[in-house]
């Protein structure tokens, strides 16, 4: 290593180091902005069977809340929470409803990726948000579904599990 001879160089590598730095805090700050702005987000991935598709070989409308629900299912066990857990602890979660805007179609043997969100903090209700593509990248739809935990004892909505909220707590800072 040689030593530093000049001030330029000092200059030079302190201009460098700075900039890094700024560009660094610049980027988590946008992390940051994100996970904010996004509450939890993660992606799953479903091949489409033969049997999903129809006679002109897209994927049959109806079976895209299924894939949303794979995609949400998933989303819970990533957080380390699953239905099981939850019926087994006395809860149930309704879907109140489901919308999806489609833009195109999917095909046999396509390796479909779910992105799941959950956008804000559930109370007696949890909403998620969905985007498909397809290998390519492109946006095959979105759409997005409301449920209730419901008590199985009564039948009436209740709150989630507190263990479930402190979960999401820190995709959610400002809650």
């Amino acid at each position: 290593m040689h030593p530093i001879r000049s001030r330029e160089t000092i200059t030079i590598d302190v201009i460098f180091s700075t900039d890094w730095f700024e560009k660094t805090k610049k980027e988590i700050q946008n992390l940051t902005l994100h996970a904010i702005m996004n509450g939890f987000e993660h992606s799953a991935q479903i091949r489409v069977r033969y049997a999903e598709t129809d006679r002109m070989g897209y994927v049959y409308y109806g079976n895209y809340a299924a894939y949303y629900e794979v995609g949400r299912v998933e989303a819970l066990r990533a957080l380390g929470c699953t239905y099981r857990s939850l019926e087994d602890s006395g809860i149930l979660l309704p879907v109140k409803d489901f919308s999806i805007q489609y833009k195109k179609p999917a095909y046999y043997d396509e390796l479909l990726t779910v992105v799941t969100r959950i956008p804000e903090m559930p109370s007696s209700r949890m909403r998620f948000e969905y985007e498909m593509f397809n290998e390519m990248g492109d946006l095959l739809n979105q759409g997005a579904t409301t449920l209730v935990f419901v008590s199985a004892a009564n039948g009436r909505p209740t709150k989630p599990p507190e263990s479930f909220l402190h979960t999401l707590l820190p995709f959610f800072p400002h809650e």
